[in-house]
């Protein structure tokens, strides 16, 4: 091949490449993950963190997330985790922020301190969707 034509293949072949690039439909960059009717959690919180959150209730209270969130209008087989319209999701709301109240009051000193540590929903519920009391021993009354 003649030394004078490679310039003009190159030029045809990145003219060629910008006119394909041109065509495709623009990619659409990755949104950052938003949750939807936060009032409690923060309204900045990551998708793991609030995952968390979630599989936490899951646990303390044995339940799964359709306990709280309900299915979507348009298709029943997913959850519409914006909904309000379960009754227990408002509930838990209340308990976060009651919970929140009790740490903030008796357990403040020891923030981060894992010898003592914060009331959680696991602290009454223990699995289970009602909470579990018992009396100490000491206290029973016969």
């Amino acid at each position: 091949m003649k030394s004078h034509l490679k310039p003009i293949l190159f030029i045809a072949a990145i003219t060629s490449m910008i006119s394909i690039a041109a065509t495709l439909p623009p990619q659409q960059q990755e949104q950052p993950y938003k949750a939807k009717n936060l009032k409690v959690l923060p309204k900045d919180i990551s998708h793991d963190d609030l995952e968390k959150v979630m599989h936490g209730f899951n646990d303390a209270l044995g339940v799964k997330c359709n306990h709280c969130h309900a299915s979507d209008k348009n298709n029943p087989k997913k959850l519409n985790f914006a909904s309000d319209e379960k009754e227990y999701k408002n509930a838990a709301r209340y308990m976060m922020k009651m919970t929140a109240k009790i740490n903030a009051k008796y357990f403040k000193e020891h923030e981060g301190d894992d010898d003592m540590p914060a009331i959680q929903c696991m602290t009454c519920h223990r699995g289970h969707e009602k909470p579990e009391f018992q009396m100490p021993e000491h206290r029973q009354e016969h």
